[in-house]
């Protein structure tokens, strides 16, 4: 048997792997399906997911960390009975708010779809809240083997989730619309995604839960024998508060980056319908509008990379109350987001025109895809910043500022919009993640004591990363006029210059990286995993300054 360190280490390494899958999938699925459905196939799609998010936050975030946490004090103790209590206590309570969160779904529909300022989005908004009726018991087992530090069920059962919805939402949508349905009742298929995937992860755990019934002495971890507290026969109100008493402020924080979608579905249609367009029109600028998300979602995915890698290790400095080594990997943290998400920003924009005839076939939107580019930069400082914080204890903060970019965004929803439609609605965007993003950074400022320089942070990252635009723009721009005449496909054109110009861009940052001496080799040194190979790597080709 592994130590209860090791395992922790690697139940830790397990979820964070099954994490980062299921975030690629849900980063890329969305591009086919616009290509099956169109435009306003997405915006049905985007208008009605951020609401199930919403509520199915409300009915179980935080409830599978309370869980473990209480289920893993009890097996301390050796009391595996209380444990068991506490799980059935806990999966009655979730399966009560999961019915009831999808009562009022389910039957309030019709009033949602209105509010939203379209009838039609009542089946797509009825279809999705049948995953209520599965999920919430889903976080409960979850929580359980958690607790027993037996993260193996969870992770299998967040991919095959993953992959059974993105397989329902292809297959249906492309289903409906064959079969001449309509875009709602496709965007009621793709929903549909959240309860298959479901049905499919809740299999996969009662799989575990059978084994694991018939094997616990030699699959979970064995717990001293001591004295054990009567726990079991504490009255069930005493378990409920506690179990609220952990899960609630976890459900207040997750609950608020939902909120951002929540506010484009309720606003940005009915803006656009105020300013004189018919209700088609609108949704298909909707739809227009979120064509970006995949792009954004995706260099979030690396930094929610690093973030992962680097976090822990912050999270140990402050344990050990080691404030320098604090100071250190939270610069080198800070720095390296920028890396990802102020480069990858000016790429997207710059490449905007054919990454959006290459992904959604047609150049419309593109001025507004290349605003929304620089929500990546400012949303990987904000997951960084917001690790940072909850890693050196401050689980609020991050969780307040992201509320006051919530507040921001639905401002300027309403006063940008009027004046610049869907442009409005992604300057918005950008604008609340920043303030949010800032907030975050002044308070990594004020509670780590970091001296950000603004050679190193800023001055150096923008010098490589306008290099490397200039050179993006100008492959872009020769490589549209060298190669057109022997491309005939449009798509097929794009999908070469795009490749091409963001290689070329990538090989340029980064050397120009390490020219300007942005990353030295004490960065490297301080890197996880990758660190040691980059310095060989780069003193063979002797741009590694010290």
């Amino acid at each position: 048997m592994h130590s209860k360190g090791q395992s922790f280490i690697k139940g830790a390494a397990i979820l964070g792997i099954a994490a980062l899958i299921s975030k690629l999938l849900g980063a890329v699925y969305r591009i086919p399906y616009q290509n099956i459905t169109g435009d306003v196939g997405l915006a049905v799609y985007n208008k009605v997911y951020p609401i199930y998010s919403m509520l199915l936050i409300i009915a179980t975030a935080g409830f599978p960390i309370a869980i473990s946490k209480m289920v893993s004090e009890r097996l301390a103790l050796g009391d595996k009975r209380g444990a068991k209590r506490i799980f059935k206590i806990s999966a009655y309570i979730l399966s009560m708010t999961g019915i009831l969160f999808f009562i009022i779904l389910y039957f309030g529909s019709d009033l949602l779809a209105v509010l939203m300022g379209n009838q039609q989005l009542s089946i797509a908004i009825k279809s999705v809240s049948f995953a209520l009726l599965i999920v919430p018991l889903m976080a409960a087992i979850r929580g359980y083997y958690q607790g027993h530090q037996y993260m193996v069920p969870t992770a299998y059962s967040q991919i095959v989730e993953q992959i059974v919805r993105v397989i329902t939402i292809l297959v249906l949508s492309y289903w409906f619309i064959k079969n001449d349905y309509g875009v709602y009742y496709a965007g009621a298929g793709a929903v549909f995604g959240a309860f298959s995937g479901a049905i499919f992860a809740f299999a996969v755990l009662l799989l575990f839960w059978k084994k694991t019934n018939r094997m616990t002495d030699e699959i979970f971890l064995s717990h001293g024998q001591v004295e054990i507290q009567q726990f079991s026969q504490q009255p069930v109100v005493g378990i409920i508060k506690k179990i609220l008493y952990y899960s609630i402020p976890i459900a207040l924080g997750s609950l608020i980056l939902p909120l951002f979608g929540v506010v484009d579905s309720f606003s940005v249609s009915n803006l656009l319908q105020a300013l004189g367009f018919e209700k088609t029109q609108s949704e298909y600028w909707f739809g227009i509008y979120t064509r970006g998300q995949p792009l954004v979602q995706f260099t979030a995915f690396f930094a929610t990379s690093l973030s992962l890698a680097l976090v822990p290790s912050i999270s140990e400095a402050s344990a050990r109350k080691n404030h320098q080594l604090i100071q250190e990997r939270t610069d080198l943290a800070l720095r390296l987001t920028l890396l990802i998400g102020l480069p990858a920003s000016v790429g997207l924009a710059v490449i905007a025109e054919p990454a959006n005839i290459l992904l959604y076939e047609n150049n419309v939107g593109t001025k507004t895809l290349a605003i929304l580019a620089f929500t990546s930069m400012f949303s990987t400082l904000g997951i960084t910043s917001s690790g940072i914080l909850q890693g050196i204890g401050q689980v609020i903060l991050p969780a307040r500022n992201l509320f006051i970019g919530v507040i921001i965004k639905l401002v300027l929803n309403l006063i940008l919009i009027r004046t610049f439609g869907i442009d409005g609605a992604a300057l918005a965007t950008v604008s609340a993640y920043a303030v949010a993003t800032f907030l975050n950074l002044i308070a990594v400022n004020q509670y780590t004591g970091i001296k950000i320089g603004f050679l190193n942070f800023f001055v150096k990252p923008t010098i490589a990363t306008l290099m490397m635009g200039a050179i993006v723009w100008i492959a872009k721009e020769f490589l549209e006029l060298a190669i057109s005449p022997f491309i005939p496909k449009e798509r097929l054109l794009m999908a070469v210059v795009s490749i091409v110009s963001v290689s070329l861009g990538i090989i340029v940052f980064a050397f120009s990286l390490f020219i300007f001496g942005a990353i030295t080799k004490k960065d490297l040194i301080n890197t996880p995993k990758v660190g040691k190979k980059l310095i060989t790597f780069t003193e063979r080709l002797r741009i590694l300054k010290d």
